[in-house]
């Protein structure tokens, strides 16, 4: 029997399945593999994580998709990271009207790398937050 799960559930365990692939590790968890020596995972920078999360949510944004109406928060960005989306995002949807939405989208992802490069992973928080104690 199926369970209704709620969509920020839903993209939860997405991002945390993405979060293992990129790290090299099994849906339990654990390093994973069958025992057989494998290459070493490649360390992602922030810059490289800023560019996977931006990127992906500007595409789906401009493409209409429904998880694109979730917040910022419940997509994984910072505050820094969401002023680049918006600003990616409007750049795409001008690019879409004037030569389509292939170049839109190939615009967004370098607009995102260029970017998150520069502010180096844009891992900048709200006003709100806190350190831990």
């Amino acid at each position: 029997m199926r369970t209704a799960r709620h969509p920020a559930a839903s993209l939860a365990a997405c991002a945390l399945a993405l979060a293992c692939a990129t790290a090299g590790c099994s849906a339990d968890g654990t390093s994973g593999g069958s025992g057989a020596p494998t290459t070493a995972p490649r360390a992602s920078s922030a810059a490289d994580i800023c560019t996977s999360l931006v990127s992906y949510w500007a595409k789906e944004t401009l493409k209409g998709s429904k998880a694109a109406g979730i917040d910022w928060e419940q997509k994984g960005l910072s505050n820094e990271q969401y002023a680049i989306h918006e600003e990616i995002v409007a750049a795409g949807r001008s690019e879409e009207r004037r030569q389509g939405r292939e170049k839109a989208l190939a615009l967004i992802d370098r607009q995102a790398r260029e970017c998150c490069a520069a502010r180096n992973g844009a891992t900048g928080s709200s006003e709100n937050w806190r350190p831990p104690r």
